[in-house]
């Protein structure tokens, strides 16, 4: 699971963090139950778990060979699960050109022909379609930047941005839905907001209170950590979002320097977004200057990607996709053991094994569903949910025929779940298949237990909602044991090495079985339903990304 997502101590309370991490079991102990035996449906799912998540594989970090061998064995199961080839040119596999980009240089920033203090007043940004970026032009402030109709909000409003930099600051006003709120909270949709609107640069800036708790000279020392996209037919680096490149981010100190002379100063702008003023968008005077250099590096890799054809004429096309993450975070900074292999088997060499078998269920089934079914490996979500932002708007099958989406990203299955959660749920109709499939399996139906986290946004399927497709995140749920078990999780193993197949608390690969029944419910159900799934009328993500139903 993308790292942003989620804080322990902001998820489940700071009394995860307090949980003692159990002690390490000795080799012989630790290979005792690595080899325990189980009945033949969970030794299946675990035996894949045991490969990918494997010291071999190192962590599975997208564009690294491991990574490449991990796609290659998740194709060979998809062969064998009697899934027919969904990728490139014949085969299973997708290639996926991602590319790392970060700044090269310090770059350089002038207001009015004065020059900015790199680490003091600003911080470069990147531009992954140009190696060398040059922007000159009036800045306009507008604030978070949102137009909103259906929360009746125009930052926009009164001021002409065409051909101008557009300075916003980070996250969302109070009063949005938490969904909607961490949709206009992230640069790439205030850029894209900023594009439609004929700007041709964004630049963020520091409040006084970001300032305060991370000052710009603590940014400086990663000012040119890595990001990943990927690239375009011609070789030019996506914009993730599709907007304008964000060029900079201007400090507190750059800020005040930026609002000298406009008819208001930074600190009264700043006080004004936490409603304790009234915010309007601000025609600012200096002239800016943003000079940049972006060093980007190809990382190819691969989405991993199998199909069951339907069976029925009339709505064999249309395409059911059952998505999860191959990808993990690699090799990093060594645990108390010396282990530096950050292994991924909960997340989300679980989820990849859940995939797997829930392919076989249907072979086994020996009933083929009326729609296609299109079950997905993709990489690099760790990197910001790209992989599948590249299959989403380039898949390997007609785009207009996607319905659905069903994404499992690290299913956390150390207990006896009683209930189910699928993030999106409430938003179409797929939220009353996943009660259904729930019931039948024998699990109540939770809504969202955390809705101010917004994770409907924060996984995979978030790509495919993006181009109009009912998508949900499926979780086995936190009610009775739940709770605990989750929070015990996050405090011990979350993006840590001790994430592996022996693990404490320790994977219950019976649980493991009852998910993967769970899910083939559901994906059976909307694969062979009446009717394809359908936003709910009015929903917002709908709405925005023109799906069916919403209108």
């Amino acid at each position: 699971m993308f790292r942003p997502v989620l804080s322990v101590a902001l998820l489940f309370g700071t009394s995860a963090m307090a949980q003692q991490v159990p002690p390490a079991p000795s080799e012989t102990a630790r290979n005792t139950e690595v080899n325990a035996p189980l009945p033949p449906a969970q030794a299946a799912m675990k035996a894949h778990v045991m490969f990918l998540a494997s010291d071999a594989m190192r962590g599975r970090d997208a564009g690294s060979a491991e990574f490449a061998i991990a796609a290659n064995y998740v194709a060979s199961q998809f062969y064998a699960a009697g899934l027919r080839p969904a990728g490139d040119e014949g085969g299973y596999l997708q290639k996926v050109p991602l590319i790392e980009v970060r700044a090269a240089d310090k770059g350089a920033v002038t207001l009015g022909g004065q020059a900015l203090t790199f680490g003091e007043e600003y911080l470069p940004g990147i531009n992954p379609a140009a190696a060398e970026t040059t922007l000159r032009g009036k800045v306009v402030y507008v604030g978070y930047g949102v137009v909103s109709p259906t929360a009746k909000r125009d930052d926009y409003a009164g001021v002409d941005v065409r051909g101008k930099i557009v300075a916003v600051v980070r996250g969302a006003p109070s009063g949005l839905d938490s969904e909607e709120a961490a949709h206009f909270g992230g640069l790439a949709t205030k850029a894209a907001i900023a594009k439609a609107r004929g700007a041709i640069g964004v630049i963020a800036l520091q409040t006084p209170e970001g300032a305060a708790r991370l000052p710009l000279s603590q940014m400086a020392r990663n000012y040119d950590s890595a990001s990943v996209s990927w690239a375009e037919p011609d070789g030019t680096g996506h914009v993730m979002g599709g907007g304008v490149p964000v060029v900079a981010t201007i400090g507190a100190a750059g800020a005040e320097k930026l609002f000298a002379g406009s008819s208001t100063s930074w600190a009264k702008a700043a006080t004004a977004l936490s409603g304790k003023g009234r915010f309007r968008a601000v025609a600012l005077k200096p002239d800016m200057s943003v000079t940049l250099k972006t060093a980007i590096k190809p990382l190819p890799s691969f989405n991993v990607a199998g199909i069951l054809p339907g069976s029925d004429p009339t709505v064999a096309a249309e395409t059911v996709v059952l998505s999860a993450h191959l990808d993990h975070v690699g090799v990093g900074s060594p645990n108390a053991k010396g282990d530096t292999i950050y292994n991924g088997a909960m997340d989300n060499a679980v989820g990849i094994a859940s995939l797997i078998e829930e392919a076989k269920k249907f072979k086994a089934s020996g009933k083929a569903p009326r729609r296609s079914i299109l079950f997905l490996a993709v990489t690099a979500e760790e990197k910001g949910l790209v992989g599948s932002d590249y299959f989403a708007n380039h898949p390997t099958i007609e785009k207009a025929n996607m319905v659905a989406d069903v994404n499992l990203d690290m299913p956390i299955i150390t207990y006896k779940f009683t209930d189910v959660i699928a993030f999106g749920a409430a938003r179409s109709t797929l939220g009353d298949i996943v009660k259904r499939a729930a019931g039948e399996a024998g699990a109540s139906f939770s809504p969202d237990p955390m809705p101010d986290m917004a994770l409907f946004v924060r996984s995979d399927h978030y790509r495919f909602v993006q181009q109009g497709v009912p998508s949900v995140f499926l979780w086995p749920g936190t009610a009775g044991p739940g709770k605990a078990a989750v929070d015990a999780f996050f405090a011990n193993n979350y993006h840590k090495p001790s994430d592996e197949v022996v693990q404490g608390p320790p994977i219950d690969w019976e649980s493991g079985e009852r998910f993967i029944d769970v899910n083939y419910r559901i994906a059976r159900e909307i694969a062979d339903a009446a009717q394809r799934p359908a936003w709910n009328k009015g929903d917002f993500f709908g709405t925005l990304y023109k799906g069916y139903g919403a209108r």
